[in-house]
Protein backbone atom coordinates (compact mmCIF):
# COMPACT_ATOMS: atom_id res chain seq x y z
CA UNK A 1 0.00 0.00 0.00
CA UNK A 2 1.05 3.31 -0.62
CA UNK A 3 1.64 5.84 1.63
CA UNK A 4 3.41 9.61 2.49
CA UNK A 5 4.41 9.40 5.43
CA UNK A 6 7.39 11.20 6.11
CA UNK A 7 10.54 9.89 8.65
CA UNK A 8 10.08 11.80 11.79
CA UNK A 9 13.43 10.83 13.36
CA UNK A 10 16.68 12.78 13.78
CA UNK A 11 19.31 10.37 14.63
CA UNK A 12 21.19 10.94 18.06
CA UNK A 13 22.20 8.74 20.55
CA UNK A 14 19.25 8.56 23.13
CA UNK A 15 17.78 5.54 24.66
CA UNK A 16 14.12 6.49 23.89
CA UNK A 17 12.90 7.41 20.49
CA UNK A 18 10.41 7.39 18.02
CA UNK A 19 10.17 6.57 14.24
CA UNK A 20 7.19 5.74 11.99
CA UNK A 21 6.84 2.92 9.81
CA UNK A 22 6.02 3.26 6.01
CA UNK A 23 2.73 2.05 5.70
CA UNK A 24 3.48 -0.38 2.69
CA UNK A 25 5.81 -2.17 6.15
CA UNK A 26 2.56 -2.32 7.95
CA UNK A 27 0.32 0.10 10.06
CA UNK A 28 1.11 3.61 11.04
CA UNK A 29 3.83 3.35 14.22
CA UNK A 30 5.86 4.59 16.19
CA UNK A 31 8.86 2.44 17.03
CA UNK A 32 11.06 2.52 20.43
CA UNK A 33 14.01 2.54 19.27
CA UNK A 34 17.92 4.44 19.46
CA UNK A 35 17.10 8.32 18.46
CA UNK A 36 14.81 10.97 19.72
CA UNK A 37 11.72 12.43 17.77
CA UNK A 38 10.42 14.86 16.27
CA UNK A 39 6.92 14.44 17.76
CA UNK A 40 4.06 12.63 15.48
CA UNK A 41 1.36 15.23 14.80
CA UNK A 42 -2.09 14.23 15.42
CA UNK A 43 -5.61 15.74 15.72
CA UNK A 44 -8.42 15.04 18.37
CA UNK A 45 -11.35 16.68 17.02
CA UNK A 46 -13.93 17.43 19.62
CA UNK A 47 -15.66 14.27 20.68
CA UNK A 48 -19.60 13.96 19.53
CA UNK A 49 -22.11 14.40 22.34
CA UNK A 50 -24.56 11.76 20.96
CA UNK A 51 -27.48 13.37 23.03
CA UNK A 52 -27.95 16.78 25.73
CA UNK A 53 -26.04 14.71 28.96
CA UNK A 54 -23.10 13.61 27.20
CA UNK A 55 -22.53 17.83 26.29
CA UNK A 56 -20.85 18.05 30.18
CA UNK A 57 -18.39 15.32 29.05
CA UNK A 58 -17.75 14.99 25.52
CA UNK A 59 -15.25 17.88 25.39
CA UNK A 60 -13.63 17.46 28.71
CA UNK A 61 -13.03 13.94 28.14
CA UNK A 62 -11.33 14.65 24.77
CA UNK A 63 -8.71 17.13 26.12
CA UNK A 64 -7.84 14.63 28.93
CA UNK A 65 -7.18 12.26 25.56
CA UNK A 66 -4.82 14.54 23.95
CA UNK A 67 -3.52 15.82 27.26
CA UNK A 68 -2.46 12.33 28.11
CA UNK A 69 -0.69 11.82 24.12
CA UNK A 70 1.11 15.02 24.19
CA UNK A 71 2.49 14.62 27.93
CA UNK A 72 4.62 11.89 26.81
CA UNK A 73 6.37 14.20 24.16
CA UNK A 74 5.80 11.53 21.93
CA UNK A 75 3.13 13.20 20.16
CA UNK A 76 2.27 17.01 19.36
CA UNK A 77 -1.43 18.03 19.07
CA UNK A 78 -2.28 19.81 16.09
CA UNK A 79 -4.56 22.83 17.29
CA UNK A 80 -8.24 22.96 16.59
CA UNK A 81 -8.26 26.37 15.00
CA UNK A 82 -6.01 24.26 12.34
CA UNK A 83 -8.36 21.73 11.36
CA UNK A 84 -10.42 22.23 8.17
CA UNK A 85 -12.99 19.44 8.50
CA UNK A 86 -14.93 18.79 11.79
CA UNK A 87 -16.39 15.66 12.93
CA UNK A 88 -20.18 15.86 13.99
CA UNK A 89 -21.03 11.97 13.87
CA UNK A 90 -18.99 9.05 14.71
CA UNK A 91 -20.27 6.92 12.38
CA UNK A 92 -19.46 9.84 9.41
CA UNK A 93 -16.59 8.81 6.95
CA UNK A 94 -13.52 10.46 7.13
CA UNK A 95 -12.38 13.03 4.81
CA UNK A 96 -8.72 11.86 4.98
CA UNK A 97 -7.60 14.62 2.67
CA UNK A 98 -8.13 17.79 4.72
CA UNK A 99 -6.40 15.80 7.32
CA UNK A 100 -3.51 15.20 4.96
CA UNK A 101 -3.21 18.93 4.16
CA UNK A 102 -2.88 19.83 7.76
CA UNK A 103 -0.02 17.06 7.79
CA UNK A 104 -2.06 14.82 11.09
CA UNK A 105 -0.51 11.69 10.84
CA UNK A 106 -2.92 9.78 13.34
CA UNK A 107 -6.39 11.47 13.90
CA UNK A 108 -8.66 10.41 16.87
CA UNK A 109 -12.58 10.22 16.39
CA UNK A 110 -15.05 9.89 19.65
CA UNK A 111 -18.51 10.15 20.55
CA UNK A 112 -19.95 10.26 24.04
CA UNK A 113 -23.75 9.36 25.13
CA UNK A 114 -24.27 9.79 29.02
CA UNK A 115 -27.95 8.83 29.58
CA UNK A 116 -29.48 6.04 31.92
CA UNK A 117 -26.48 7.03 34.83
CA UNK A 118 -24.12 5.54 32.17
CA UNK A 119 -21.03 7.41 30.72
CA UNK A 120 -20.27 5.46 27.21
CA UNK A 121 -17.24 6.67 25.31
CA UNK A 122 -16.31 5.11 21.93
CA UNK A 123 -13.57 6.30 19.42
CA UNK A 124 -11.78 4.91 16.35
CA UNK A 125 -7.87 6.04 15.66
CA UNK A 126 -7.10 6.66 12.08
CA UNK A 127 -3.93 6.68 9.89
CA UNK A 128 -4.37 9.47 7.92
CA UNK A 129 -1.57 9.04 4.90
CA UNK A 130 -3.05 5.35 4.24
CA UNK A 131 -6.94 5.92 4.39
CA UNK A 132 -7.30 3.30 6.96
CA UNK A 133 -8.27 2.72 11.20
CA UNK A 134 -5.77 1.19 12.91
CA UNK A 135 -7.29 -1.55 14.93
CA UNK A 136 -10.95 -1.49 15.71
CA UNK A 137 -13.53 0.71 17.50
CA UNK A 138 -13.73 0.22 20.84
CA UNK A 139 -16.12 1.73 24.07
CA UNK A 140 -15.95 2.21 27.70
CA UNK A 141 -18.44 2.56 29.93
CA UNK A 142 -18.63 4.05 33.72
CA UNK A 143 -20.53 5.57 36.12
CA UNK A 144 -20.59 9.83 36.06
CA UNK A 145 -18.06 9.96 38.90
CA UNK A 146 -16.01 7.75 36.81
CA UNK A 147 -15.95 9.22 33.86
CA UNK A 148 -12.52 10.47 33.71
CA UNK A 149 -10.92 7.21 33.81
CA UNK A 150 -12.77 6.26 30.67
CA UNK A 151 -10.60 8.99 28.98
CA UNK A 152 -7.62 7.34 30.07
CA UNK A 153 -8.22 4.17 29.00
CA UNK A 154 -9.04 5.56 25.25
CA UNK A 155 -5.48 6.93 25.22
CA UNK A 156 -4.05 3.86 26.47
CA UNK A 157 -5.56 2.17 24.25
CA UNK A 158 -4.39 4.68 21.29
CA UNK A 159 -0.61 4.56 22.34
CA UNK A 160 -0.16 1.14 23.04
CA UNK A 161 -1.97 1.10 19.28
CA UNK A 162 0.52 4.10 17.50
CA UNK A 163 3.88 2.78 19.84
CA UNK A 164 3.36 -1.48 20.43
CA UNK A 165 4.33 -0.41 24.45
CA UNK A 166 2.39 -1.12 27.56
CA UNK A 167 0.59 1.92 28.23
CA UNK A 168 0.08 4.06 31.18
CA UNK A 169 -2.22 6.41 31.63
CA UNK A 170 -5.15 4.72 33.87
CA UNK A 171 -3.12 4.24 36.96
CA UNK A 172 -2.96 6.10 40.17
CA UNK A 173 0.30 7.57 42.35
CA UNK A 174 -0.02 7.24 46.11
CA UNK A 175 2.29 10.03 47.77
CA UNK A 176 2.81 11.76 50.76
CA UNK A 177 0.92 15.11 50.48
CA UNK A 178 2.54 18.07 52.48
CA UNK A 179 1.43 21.35 54.39
CA UNK A 180 2.58 24.19 56.25
CA UNK A 181 5.78 25.44 57.54
CA UNK A 182 8.98 23.29 56.45
CA UNK A 183 9.74 23.17 60.18
CA UNK A 184 6.38 22.01 61.25
CA UNK A 185 5.82 20.21 57.82
CA UNK A 186 2.25 18.16 58.03
CA UNK A 187 2.55 14.81 55.96
CA UNK A 188 -0.20 12.42 55.13
CA UNK A 189 -0.84 10.34 52.80
CA UNK A 190 -3.10 10.77 49.56
CA UNK A 191 -3.39 8.92 46.07
CA UNK A 192 -4.11 10.37 42.75
CA UNK A 193 -4.97 9.83 38.88
CA UNK A 194 -0.93 9.87 37.38
CA UNK A 195 -1.27 13.20 35.62
CA UNK A 196 -2.20 14.27 39.24
CA UNK A 197 -5.87 14.81 39.10
CA UNK A 198 -8.48 13.54 42.05
CA UNK A 199 -6.68 13.85 44.88
CA UNK A 200 -8.49 11.81 47.93
CA UNK A 201 -6.22 11.41 51.29
CA UNK A 202 -5.69 8.39 53.16
CA UNK A 203 -4.69 9.58 56.55
CA UNK A 204 -5.73 12.40 58.84
CA UNK A 205 -1.95 13.93 59.22
CA UNK A 206 -2.30 13.12 63.35
CA UNK A 207 1.41 11.30 62.69
CA UNK A 208 4.11 11.57 60.15
CA UNK A 209 4.13 8.94 57.34
CA UNK A 210 7.06 8.01 54.92
CA UNK A 211 7.33 6.05 51.96
CA UNK A 212 3.99 4.28 51.07
CA UNK A 213 4.48 1.71 48.56
CA UNK A 214 1.42 0.01 46.50
CA UNK A 215 0.36 -3.55 46.30
CA UNK A 216 1.24 -5.48 43.04
CA UNK A 217 -2.50 -4.90 42.26
CA UNK A 218 -3.21 -1.50 43.67
CA UNK A 219 -5.70 -2.85 46.48
CA UNK A 220 -3.62 -2.28 49.80
CA UNK A 221 -0.80 0.51 50.59
CA UNK A 222 2.51 -0.35 53.04
CA UNK A 223 3.47 2.66 54.38
CA UNK A 224 6.08 3.81 57.86
CA UNK A 225 4.22 5.59 60.28
CA UNK A 226 5.59 7.44 63.38
CA UNK A 227 2.18 7.15 65.22
CA UNK A 228 3.58 5.67 68.22
CA UNK A 229 6.90 8.07 68.09
CA UNK A 230 9.14 4.91 66.52
CA UNK A 231 9.03 4.15 62.92
CA UNK A 232 6.49 1.47 62.44
CA UNK A 233 5.04 -0.55 59.49
CA UNK A 234 1.36 0.17 58.21
CA UNK A 235 -0.99 -1.20 55.81
CA UNK A 236 -4.08 0.20 54.23
CA UNK A 237 -6.60 -0.74 51.94
CA UNK A 238 -7.20 1.84 49.38
CA UNK A 239 -10.83 3.01 50.14
CA UNK A 240 -10.32 2.26 54.01
CA UNK A 241 -9.38 4.82 56.84
CA UNK A 242 -8.38 2.52 58.84
CA UNK A 243 -4.69 0.99 58.83
CA UNK A 244 -3.32 -2.11 60.38
CA UNK A 245 0.25 -2.36 61.97
CA UNK A 246 2.79 -5.08 60.91
CA UNK A 247 4.99 -4.76 63.56
CA UNK A 248 7.76 -7.57 62.49
CA UNK A 249 9.76 -7.55 66.35
CA UNK A 250 8.33 -5.63 69.46
CA UNK A 251 10.12 -2.83 70.40
CA UNK A 252 12.80 -2.22 67.50
CA UNK A 253 12.26 0.12 64.47
CA UNK A 254 10.99 -1.30 61.16
CA UNK A 255 10.65 1.07 57.82
CA UNK A 256 11.14 1.04 54.06
CA UNK A 257 8.53 -1.88 53.62
CA UNK A 258 7.53 -3.53 49.97
CA UNK A 259 5.69 -5.84 48.75
CA UNK A 260 7.38 -8.97 46.69
CA UNK A 261 5.69 -9.05 43.05
CA UNK A 262 3.45 -11.88 44.50
CA UNK A 263 2.49 -9.88 47.43
CA UNK A 264 2.48 -13.10 49.87
CA UNK A 265 5.81 -11.31 51.40
CA UNK A 266 6.86 -7.66 52.52
CA UNK A 267 10.59 -7.31 52.83
CA UNK A 268 11.64 -3.77 54.60
CA UNK A 269 14.63 -2.44 57.05
CA UNK A 270 15.04 -3.17 60.60
CA UNK A 271 17.27 -1.45 63.12
CA UNK A 272 18.54 -3.41 66.38
CA UNK A 273 20.79 -0.82 68.22
CA UNK A 274 23.15 0.55 65.65
CA UNK A 275 23.16 -1.80 62.77
CA UNK A 276 20.03 -2.01 60.06
CA UNK A 277 19.56 -5.22 58.30
CA UNK A 278 16.96 -6.23 55.64
CA UNK A 279 14.48 -8.61 56.71
CA UNK A 280 11.37 -10.23 55.33
CA UNK A 281 7.78 -11.18 56.25
CA UNK A 282 5.59 -13.99 55.04
CA UNK A 283 2.18 -12.34 54.97
CA UNK A 284 0.14 -14.86 55.95
CA UNK A 285 1.92 -16.21 59.02
CA UNK A 286 3.81 -13.11 60.01
CA UNK A 287 6.88 -15.64 59.75
CA UNK A 288 10.10 -13.16 59.29
CA UNK A 289 13.68 -14.10 58.07
CA UNK A 290 16.56 -12.06 58.41
CA UNK A 291 18.18 -11.30 54.79
CA UNK A 292 21.21 -9.32 55.31
CA UNK A 293 23.98 -10.03 58.25
CA UNK A 294 26.76 -7.57 57.41
CA UNK A 295 27.48 -4.63 60.16
CA UNK A 296 26.58 -1.61 58.69
CA UNK A 297 23.01 -0.10 57.69
CA UNK A 298 20.88 -2.28 54.90
CA UNK A 299 17.42 -0.25 53.73
CA UNK A 300 15.48 0.23 50.67
CA UNK A 301 14.72 -2.91 49.42
CA UNK A 302 13.45 -3.85 46.21
CA UNK A 303 12.36 -6.98 44.44
CA UNK A 304 13.23 -7.79 40.55
CA UNK A 305 9.75 -8.08 39.23
CA UNK A 306 10.40 -11.81 38.60
CA UNK A 307 10.88 -12.14 42.21
CA UNK A 308 14.38 -14.02 42.09
CA UNK A 309 16.75 -11.10 43.81
CA UNK A 310 16.90 -7.77 45.54
CA UNK A 311 18.28 -4.77 44.98
CA UNK A 312 19.00 -2.52 48.17
CA UNK A 313 21.52 0.63 49.33
CA UNK A 314 24.25 0.13 51.81
CA UNK A 315 27.37 1.45 53.78
CA UNK A 316 29.29 -2.14 53.83
CA UNK A 317 31.47 -0.67 51.70
CA UNK A 318 32.37 2.44 53.55
CA UNK A 319 30.02 4.87 51.71
CA UNK A 320 26.30 4.37 50.32
CA UNK A 321 26.20 2.41 47.18
CA UNK A 322 23.23 -0.37 45.44
CA UNK A 323 23.94 -4.19 46.21
CA UNK A 324 21.76 -7.16 44.86
CA UNK A 325 21.39 -10.07 46.30
CA UNK A 326 19.10 -13.56 45.82
CA UNK A 327 15.49 -13.10 47.16
CA UNK A 328 16.24 -15.57 49.79
CA UNK A 329 19.79 -13.63 51.13
CA UNK A 330 23.06 -14.58 50.42
CA UNK A 331 25.75 -12.76 49.07
CA UNK A 332 25.51 -9.71 47.61
CA UNK A 333 27.02 -8.09 44.90
CA UNK A 334 27.80 -4.56 44.37
CA UNK A 335 26.71 -3.16 41.16
CA UNK A 336 27.55 1.04 41.64
CA UNK A 337 31.07 2.26 40.58
CA UNK A 338 30.54 5.54 39.69
CA UNK A 339 31.17 8.67 42.31
CA UNK A 340 28.84 9.49 44.84
CA UNK A 341 26.46 7.86 47.17
CA UNK A 342 23.80 5.84 45.64
CA UNK A 343 20.39 5.35 47.14
CA UNK A 344 16.49 4.54 47.27
CA UNK A 345 17.23 2.16 43.76
CA UNK A 346 13.84 0.44 42.41
CA UNK A 347 13.56 -2.39 40.51
CA UNK A 348 11.86 -1.78 36.81
CA UNK A 349 8.40 -3.50 35.96
CA UNK A 350 10.57 -4.44 32.69
CA UNK A 351 13.34 -6.12 34.70
CA UNK A 352 15.96 -4.41 32.09
CA UNK A 353 16.59 -1.13 34.75
CA UNK A 354 17.48 -0.24 38.20
CA UNK A 355 16.67 3.44 39.17
CA UNK A 356 18.19 5.24 41.85
CA UNK A 357 19.06 8.78 43.40
CA UNK A 358 22.92 9.76 43.41
CA UNK A 359 24.43 12.30 45.32
CA UNK A 360 27.66 13.70 44.02
CA UNK A 361 29.38 17.23 44.47
CA UNK A 362 26.36 18.87 46.40
CA UNK A 363 23.77 17.67 43.60
CA UNK A 364 21.06 15.03 43.46
CA UNK A 365 19.87 13.39 40.77
CA UNK A 366 17.53 10.59 39.65
CA UNK A 367 19.84 7.85 37.22
CA UNK A 368 18.98 4.28 35.55
CA UNK A 369 21.57 1.40 35.19
CA UNK A 370 21.49 -2.13 34.04
CA UNK A 371 20.82 -4.77 36.45
CA UNK A 372 24.54 -5.52 36.05
CA UNK A 373 25.74 -2.01 36.87
CA UNK A 374 26.85 -0.70 33.69
CA UNK A 375 25.32 2.03 31.08
CA UNK A 376 24.69 4.00 34.11
CA UNK A 377 22.42 7.30 33.02
CA UNK A 378 21.62 10.35 34.86
CA UNK A 379 18.48 11.79 33.99
CA UNK A 380 17.83 14.65 36.12
CA UNK A 381 20.03 16.93 38.21
CA UNK A 382 18.98 19.06 41.07
CA UNK A 383 19.14 20.66 44.54
CA UNK A 384 17.24 17.55 45.59
CA UNK A 385 15.74 14.85 43.42
CA UNK A 386 15.18 11.48 45.59
CA UNK A 387 12.48 8.61 45.58
CA UNK A 388 11.82 7.22 41.62
CA UNK A 389 9.41 5.40 41.01
CA UNK A 390 8.08 3.08 37.61
CA UNK A 391 4.99 3.63 35.47
CA UNK A 392 3.76 0.31 34.81
CA UNK A 393 5.55 0.44 31.60
CA UNK A 394 8.78 0.78 32.28
CA UNK A 395 8.84 4.03 30.51
CA UNK A 396 8.57 6.54 32.58
CA UNK A 397 9.84 7.32 36.17
CA UNK A 398 8.33 9.88 38.54
CA UNK A 399 9.63 11.59 41.60
CA UNK A 400 10.31 14.57 44.53
CA UNK A 401 12.15 17.64 43.91
CA UNK A 402 12.97 19.69 46.62
CA UNK A 403 13.50 23.65 45.76
CA UNK A 404 16.47 24.86 48.01
CA UNK A 405 15.78 27.62 51.16
CA UNK A 406 14.11 27.79 54.45
CA UNK A 407 10.17 27.55 52.85
CA UNK A 408 11.88 25.12 50.31
CA UNK A 409 8.83 23.33 48.75
CA UNK A 410 8.31 19.57 47.53
CA UNK A 411 7.12 18.73 44.74
CA UNK A 412 6.34 15.63 41.94
CA UNK A 413 8.16 15.31 38.79
CA UNK A 414 8.11 12.61 35.48
CA UNK A 415 10.45 12.32 33.48
CA UNK A 416 11.21 9.46 30.71
CA UNK A 417 14.47 6.99 30.43
CA UNK A 418 15.92 8.80 27.82
CA UNK A 419 16.60 12.41 30.36
CA UNK A 420 13.72 13.94 28.13
CA UNK A 421 10.10 15.52 28.79
CA UNK A 422 10.90 16.60 32.55
CA UNK A 423 7.58 18.11 33.70
CA UNK A 424 6.01 19.04 36.55
CA UNK A 425 3.38 16.52 38.22
CA UNK A 426 0.71 19.25 39.75
CA UNK A 427 -1.04 18.58 42.99
CA UNK A 428 -2.90 20.68 45.00
CA UNK A 429 0.33 20.97 48.00
CA UNK A 430 3.60 19.75 48.51
CA UNK A 431 4.10 16.29 47.73
CA UNK A 432 6.84 13.89 47.93
CA UNK A 433 7.79 9.70 48.12
CA UNK A 434 5.51 8.73 45.25
CA UNK A 435 4.85 5.05 44.01
CA UNK A 436 3.29 4.47 41.13
CA UNK A 437 0.47 1.92 41.03
CA UNK A 438 -0.30 -0.72 38.80
CA UNK A 439 -2.53 -0.19 35.57
CA UNK A 440 -6.10 -0.27 37.17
Amino acid sequence: MKTCLAALLTAVTLILSVQTAAAQDGPLRIEITEGVIEPMPYAVPAFVAEDSAAQAYAEELSRVVAADLTGTGLFREIPREAHISSISSFAAPVAFADWKAINAQALITGAVSAEGGRVVIKFRVWDVFAGQELGQGMQFASTPDGARRLAHKVADQVYARLTGEQPYFDSRVVFVSETGPKNERVKRLAIMDYDGANVQYLTSGNALVLAPRFSPDGGRVLYTSYETGAPQIHVLNVGDVQSRVMQPSEGMMSFAPRFSPDATTVIYSLTNGSNTDIWAMDIASTATRQLTSAPSIETAPSYAPDGSQIVFESDRSGTQQLYVMPAGGGEATRISFGEGRYGTPVWSPRGDLIAFTKQNAGRFHIGVMRTDGSEERLLTASFLDEGPTWAPNGRVLMFSRETQGAQGATTLYSVDISGRNLKRVRTPAGASDPSWGPLQ
